[in-house]
């Protein structure tokens, strides 16, 4: 209670919330491990993953602050995407069990929303939020990538889709105007639900090589015509940002 007796949320310590989130990705690894045994870099790597994403979140977010439902909902499909990641390199040795990859990423695409809805209803958004959502659709849609080139659907340039926003992010630090904010983009969102979409329909066992090129080649042409879209916007605002 405060002093004019209202209560007060109980702030949960970060490390408690990361903690809880180690638990679940673990138990997705071992649940993942047992229905479709993979090797045991899988786990190195889903350890290494969930360990990078610690400590990215506990380097940005505020100490000040209660980690929030929303953030805790991108926290949960963290876990599922980064067992999916971890294990991408290894789908070409699924067989039976690539159904089950394919059903697990259907079930973080759908999940995706969830995060943004529960910071609405509870008005906690924020760019931390914002940028925390981004980041791991990009993650998952590098990991998909991997998973696609394992199974010989289409060449090494799928990658692509899963490189050109880490390659954004390198020349960020190169041109500073890059780093300027964008403006919410329908163009944007529509452009990364159809990268995930045909990513996923591609791993499926019955889609073959051609379909799945097809496809993925028109996801990399949208992408690349979005990105060149914002960085056209960006450098034509470039001096307003070296002013500011």
């Amino acid at each position: 209670m405060d002093s004019n007796g209202h209560s007060v949320a109980q702030k949960v310590p970060l490390p408690l919330d990361l903690a809880w989130g180690f638990g679940l990705a673990a138990l997705l690894c071992l649940a993942t491990g047992w229905l479709a045994s993979p090797p045991a870099l899988f786990y190195v790597l889903a350890a290494a993953l969930y360990l990078g994403v610690c400590g990215l979140v506990t380097r940005y977010w505020p100490e000040a602050r209660d980690f929030g439902w929303a953030n805790r909902a991108t926290l949960l499909r963290a876990c599922l995407v980064i067992v999916l990641v971890a294990l991408a390199p290894f789908a070409g040795q699924l067989t039976d069990s690539l159904w089950l990859y394919g059903w697990m990423a259907l079930l973080a695409l759908i999940l995706d929303g969830v995060d943004g809805k529960v910071a609405r209803a509870t008005g906690s958004q924020s760019d931390f939020g914002a940028r925390f959502d981004m980041e791991l659709d990009a993650l998952f849609i590098l990991g998909l990538s991997i998973a696609v080139l394992t199974l010989g659907k289409a060449g090494i340039w799928v990658l692509a889709l899963g490189l050109i926003r880490y390659a954004f992010v390198a020349a960020s630090y190169i041109l500073s105007w890059l780093n300027a904010p964008l403006p919410d983009s329908f163009r944007r969102k529509t452009v990364c639900v159809w990268q995930i979409v045909t990513l996923l329909v591609a791993v499926l066992p019955p889609v073959n090589t051609l379909f799945a090129s097809t496809t993925l080649a028109t996801a990399l042409a949208l992408l690349v015509w979005s990105f060149v879209t914002d960085i056209h916007w960006l450098y034509q605002r470039r001096h307003h940002h070296d002013v500011q």
